[in-house]
């Protein structure tokens, strides 16, 4: 059984941010995503950086025992490139870049992680994810201070401890081999679909789609919808065996499985000639060359524009059929776009409406003149009675699954804000003495009381002599 891979990868700026800094490839034996950070262009040079340096591994051959080696010897190349790039043009110091990659050999797939770009395996319709985030948060439920759910609301989330960056310091990447088993489906992507997508949403996406294409168009759709504040990056890989017939969904994609596919800011073009000189001791690349090893564009102009004489006239006698990939070209984003305004109106969080803590049926986001959240309960409970700390969490960022959990989670919300009364002590009454306890003294008691005051009046008396 010989065992390939199916792909498909996409890339968005998202609804926020001015550039992409994310960056993928998508080749027939490798998978990357590269997440960039870094001030003005620091972010997008380091994702590429990393892609270029990597993508030479889609073309070579490597056994199973040394595809593992391999990797892990490439990416500590590319922390090399991040390190000479930031030398030559000191405006790029601080700059970094996740790195989740698979290179396929054989029944095998070697892994390397460095950051909080996540893999996920689809494996008899169950999502598994892969890696694990190289981030604060995720150290802290390691270690038992947060559960999971207050993971994903923690306002230091999106804080990473390990990267591929410049600096010279050795950050070992999380490094693995895994089972190739034909009928899996992987996903591989930044934290702008994993930080706003939840997991069961992914899980039924992936197993719903008839194909990589269709998932990672989906997927991305998704991510805009529910208002993600980052790029978004994609990339849906199966694993199909390519002795066996080909399913409907392999077939549709068959055509492109042998092209690599680069997205991102590694599509961008090429580098600055100054930050990929090599050291001394290696052969410079062609200034000509693409920087991540693949052509990303169709081929020579010339090329494209020798079109045989008559191929024109049977393209006019076929009009019916670019009115029919028109139609379903429409119609599948229409389905996808309702799809996914759909699955909005099954999402409920807690925010603010009319100057109360309310519960909303949506996402707090809008597409267009659309606003996707309408509130559906209000609590009573003035804003202005909260402190600013918890008034600050009601922007949307407390979701729930269904209404009677979000208004579970208001209602806690309201109760922690509270501050607790402090309990005042009563005093203690005097009790009075009443007319039948003065009736039932005996006399020798009520004389005893007498005798008892008769010295304190002799002290007074003494004290007014004096």
């Amino acid at each position: 059984m010989t065992l390939t891979l199916r792909y498909a990868a996409r890339s968005d700026v998202g609804l926020v941010r001015s550039s992409n800094q994310d960056s993928a490839y998508a080749g027939p034996h490798l998978l990357v995503v590269a997440d960039g950070m870094g001030g003005h262009a620091g972010g997008d040079i380091a994702s590429r950086l990393a892609i270029a340096a990597l993508a030479p591994l889609d073309e070579l051959q490597h056994g199973p025992d040394q595809a593992l080696s391999d990797l892990e010897h490439t990416v500590e190349q590319a922390r090399q490139d991040l390190v000479r790039a930031s030398e030559a043009d000191p405006e790029l110091a601080g700059m970094g870049t996740t790195v989740t990659a698979l290179l396929h050999t054989g029944t095998t797939l070697a892994m390397a992680h460095l950051g909080d770009s996540r893999a996920y395996l689809l494996r008899d319709r169950r999502l598994t994810q892969v890696t694990v985030d190289h981030t604060f948060v995720q150290h802290l439920v390691d270690t038992g201070r947060i559960s999971p759910d207050e993971a994903e609301h923690h306002p230091q989330r999106n804080v990473v401890m390990r990267v591929l960056g410049d600096f010279d310091v050795d950050l070992t990447p999380d490094m693995s081999v895994r089972e190739a088993r034909a009928g899996d489906r992987w996903l591989l992507c930044s934290d702008g679909l994993s930080g706003f997508v939840s997991p069961e949403q992914i899980t039924e996406v992936l197993v719903e789609s008839a194909s990589p294409d269709d998932a990672a168009e989906l997927l991305v759709t998704i991510a805009m919808t529910a208002g993600s504040t980052d790029n978004v990056t994609v990339i849906v890989a199966d694993v199909v065996d390519a002795d066996g017939e080909a399913t409907p969904a392999e077939a549709a994609t068959s055509d492109g499985a042998s092209t690599p596919l680069v997205v991102g800011a590694a599509a961008a073009g090429d580098l600055p000639a100054h930050l990929t000189a090599a050291p001394d001791d290696q052969a410079a690349p062609d200034a000509t060359d693409d920087p991540a090893g693949v052509v990303t564009s169709g081929p020579d102009d010339d090329e494209d524009e020798a079109v045989d004489d008559d191929a024109r006239p049977r393209r006019k006698r076929r009009p019916w059929l670019v009115v029919l990939v028109v139609l379903v070209v429409v119609g599948g984003v229409g389905y996808g776009l309702w799809w996914a305004y759909g699955w909005t109106q099954q999402q409920y969080y807690v925010g603010v409406a009319d100057g109360e803590v309310a519960v909303y049926r949506g996402i707090p986001a809008s597409a267009g003149p659309i606003t996707l959240s309408t509130p559906v309960e209000l609590t009573g409970t003035p804003v202005d009675d909260l402190p600013d700390y918890w008034v600050d969490q009601l922007d949307g960022s407390i979701r729930a699954s269904s209404e009677a959990e979000a208004s579970e989670r208001a209602d806690r919300l309201i109760a922690e804000a509270q501050p607790e009364p402090t309990p005042t002590p009563s005093p203690t009454p005097t009790p009075t003495p009443t007319p039948s306890d003065r009736e039932s003294r005996p006399a020798g008691d009520s004389q005893a009381g007498a005798d008892e005051q008769a010295p304190a009046k002799a002290t007074s008396d003494g004290g007014a002599k004096g």
